[in-house]
């Protein structure tokens, strides 16, 4: 097989992506020249704690950033958290900015459920007052005026749902800086009213999705942790994917197995990956996910090319990654070809004509299947870009060619597994999709996800929710035969309406009007917010080791 990358593709493609692809390049130029590794400690080292365990220090990228840059590049002459402390309490996923309206607890609280098993179950509640609100936002959402979630927004400067919807118009309107303060405001919010023995380090901390009041914390979670990754910082990140994972690892509500994998090999915790993949294989089945297949592969073959590792283990993880990789192919064959488009690479004939790896290796996929390999593949594809990568790829290619000639009985138990699993996909794989906004994996969603209303606030809620207090009886409203589109977007933003395909060009004005109405109205909010008294800390004499 040859591998040719196209030169004009390549060198599109290399323009569509520079910004991502020149931070990796200058982040791994400075690792290099610095003689660091980005194995940090406790992530995928030998010792005792949990494999989920969360470090405090690698949930702020400022510890990132430092291993890259230097304290001194990063902080400049201003100790850290030195002028925040004065009047905040000590928080570990943000740290309040004094741009931000004074805090003022909003009415979300804490409460211990149970212990059992040495876990400790947690939820959010909300106290009377807040419940108003809340019931005042979604009366906002149906209002299709946007003037009143910001009305909303400028009385309760911390409520979270608003924040959350308007963190999604901001970055419709590319307006990132924006965006992701609102998004670092609510997980403020969220962490001042932390339960005093809930820890985020142990991995015993339990947080039930089908509440509909802790599903705002996940999702603030998750966008705080997609707006690192796109900064650069893939090791903080990794960190809250961890800490996201360890508060439902059985439920895993948003499906962060589907992402974890990813951030493991962009921030080079190989290590963490294997043993992450060992530990939970038996009882998780890792292997029967297409990412977790090709990047468990993909994690041998970096370790086996590192200077430090003796010439023996290289081989013997060369090994084990060529047979990895091997399986992964036979198993999941309709990987490749996306895989090689996405990265411009043109196979040559006998690869792309070949019954295995050819188009019936992707029509035969189930549906459910194909969005796990669309996802995989629009995701990861920029990982397999590099030059020793291709070729390694290259050559596991032309051996599962000749297995597959050879009548390798592999390939038809694998085609068996392929017919009898993978009949659909369970909710939390369509949900993290949503989330991912990877138009790859978004375009292969089933229709009874793509009918319906997905609220930026709380996409796909749980069929069997636990519902603590319920909203006061509205009057009914006519059934929609609204499109997908019109739905996404009416989910952003209530003012938008859809009435026919024919008037797509007027609500795209009306869209942008809507948006432009809504940017100016908020940062006029913001701007104006003035508050005369100084703000106080809760607990002055509170250390900002004490808590865990």
């Amino acid at each position: 097989m040859s591998l040719q990358i196209c030169d004009a593709e390549k060198a599109t493609t290399d323009e569509d992506t520079g910004a991502g692809d020149d931070i990796d390049a200058l982040l791994e130029t400075i690792e290099q020249s610095n003689g660091l590794t980005l194995q940090s400690e406790g992530c995928g080292g030998s010792d005792n704690r949990p494999v989920l365990y969360v470090e405090h220090r690698n949930l702020n990228p400022e510890t990132e950033l430092k291993r890259y840059f230097g304290a001194r590049a990063v902080l400049g002459d201003q100790r850290p958290r030195q002028r925040q402390r004065q009047f905040h309490r000590s928080t570990w996923m943000t740290i309040p900015k004094d741009t931000w309206p004074r805090f003022s607890r909003p009415g979300i609280s804490m409460t211990l459920l149970e212990s059992r098993d040495g876990l400790q179950y947690f939820t959010f509640e909300h106290s009377r007052d807040y419940q108003q609100i809340q019931f005042k936002f979604l009366d906002s959402v149906e209002s299709m005026d946007p003037n009143n979630i910001v009305a909303l927004l400028q009385m309760n400067p911390y409520h979270i749902d608003s924040l959350l919807q308007l963190s999604d118009v901001c970055r419709i309107q590319e307006d990132q800086e924006m965006a992701r303060d609102l998004i670092e405001r609510a997980l403020y919010s969220f962490e001042c009213a932390f339960h005093p023995v809930c820890s985020l380090t142990s991995g015993t901390s339990r947080l039930d999705y089908l509440r509909p009041e802790n599903r705002a914390f996940y999702l603030a979670v998750y966008k705080h942790m997609m707006f690192l990754e796109r900064r650069g910082c893939p090791r903080t990140a990794l960190e809250y994917c961890r800490l996201i994972l360890s508060l439902d690892p059985d439920s895993d509500p948003l499906c962060m197995l589907l992402l974890i994998d990813f951030l493991s090999l962009r921030s080079r915790e190989y290590n963490f990956l294997l043993r992450l993949y060992q530990d939970w294989e038996v009882h998780r089945n890792l292997s029967q996910l297409p990412n977790f297949a090709f990047s468990v592969a993909l994690s041998h073959f970096h370790l086996s090319q590192e200077d430090q590792t003796e010439s023996e283990e290289r081989k013997r993880l060369k090994h084990k990654a060529d047979l990895l990789l091997q399986d992964a192919l036979i198993m999941f064959p309709g990987v490749l070809m996306p895989l090689l488009d996405l990265c411009t690479v043109q196979p040559d004939a006998a690869v792309s004509s070949h019954d295995f790896f050819g188009p019936r290796s992707q029509l035969g996929q189930s549906p459910a299947l194909a969005e796990l390999v669309s996802l995989y593949v629009g995701r990861t594809h920029t990982l397999w870009r590099e030059g020793g990568v291709l070729l390694w790829l290259e050559e596991c290619v032309r051996d599962v060619l000749r297995r597959v000639d050879a009548k390798d009985p592999l390939v038809e138990d694998c085609q068996n597994k392929r017919k009898q699993r993978y009949q659909s996909a369970p909710l939390n794989i369509h949900r993290h999709v949503i989330l991912s906004e990877i138009k790859e994996a978004t375009s292969t969603l089933p229709l009874e996800v793509t009918t319906q209303s997905v609220m930026g606030f709380d996409p796909l809620p749980p069929l069997d929710s636990v519902v603590s207090y319920t909203r006061p009886e509205r009057q009914s409203v006519g059934a929609s035969n609204e499109s997908t589109l019109s739905l996404f977007f009416r989910s952003l933003l209530p003012n938008f309406n859809l009435q026919d395909d024919l008037e797509v060009a007027q609500a795209g004005r009306e869209l942008n009007q809507e948006v432009n109405r809504l940017m100016v109205a908020m940062r006029d909010m913001l701007a104006n917010i003035q508050f005369q008294e100084p703000p106080r800390e809760d607990n002055p004499d509170r250390d900002e080791g004490e808590w865990d």
